[in-house]
């Protein structure tokens, strides 16, 4: 997750879930995952409709690279109050990089329009709350190249920063890998440039997400 020109944040899913109500006799299941390419959504749409091939309705919803990419379908439900309903519960969300298939078992009484509305909007809910919504933030990777004496400041200081410290190389001199959320790099690196007095080499190594 370390392309140029992602967002600050990146919301997604931790992983799979699934979660079920009923309404007027009619059972709906509602199932997410976390994917990243349409292929993975693809397949995952195929495995839950095979599972529940007995279902009157597997209707779905996907949005990938924060909402570049997004599809869905009413798998025979009236037009627009399925996938619609599924897919602007993602966006909703917030949330990208995931799939939702809601199963529908017919419980012999109509919902109407609106009533199909709220209930696929609500099997998407509660199918992504039964994921696990995560959020990560855009984080700034350093190389910082100091002395013995200086590595043991840096130890002290980088927390203080929210600064994560990777690992530690060990050589004629210490080689510090660090990562900083973006937004609050340049306090950091001007910290550094003060303790230091130009003799330590800080590198921008680029930029990576962890979780928040």
């Amino acid at each position: 997750m370390s392309e140029e020109n992602l967002p600050e944040l990146y919301i997604t899913l931790s992983g799979e879930g699934n979660a079920d109500f009923e309404v007027k006799r009619s059972v709906f299941i509602g199932h997410a995952k976390h994917v990243t390419s349409e292929e993975q959504a693809n397949e995952f749409i195929k495995v839950k409709k095979k599972e529940y091939a007995d279902a009157t309705h597997n209707c779905w919803g996907y949005v990938l690279r924060g909402g570049v990419v997004a599809r869905y379908s009413d798998d025979g439900e009236p037009q627009g109050t399925a996938g619609v309903p599924i897919l602007e519960t993602i966006r909703k969300s917030g949330v990208s990089d995931a799939v939702v298939v809601v199963t529908r078992y017919f419980g012999g009484t109509l919902l109407g329009a609106g009533g199909l509305v709220r209930a696929y909007s609500q099997g998407a809910k509660i199918a992504l709350e039964a994921a696990g919504i995560v959020t990560y933030e855009k984080y700034s990777e350093f190389l910082l190249e100091c002395s013995y004496s200086d590595y043991q400041k840096y130890i002290a200081l980088l927390p203080k920063y929210g600064a994560v410290i990777d690992n530690a190389d060990f050589a004629d001199r210490v080689t510090l890998r660090f990562a900083v959320k973006k937004s609050g790099s340049l306090p950091l690196i001007e910290k550094i440039a003060e303790m230091s007095g130009g003799k330590d080499s800080l590198r921008d190594i680029g930029e990576r997400y962890d979780y928040r």
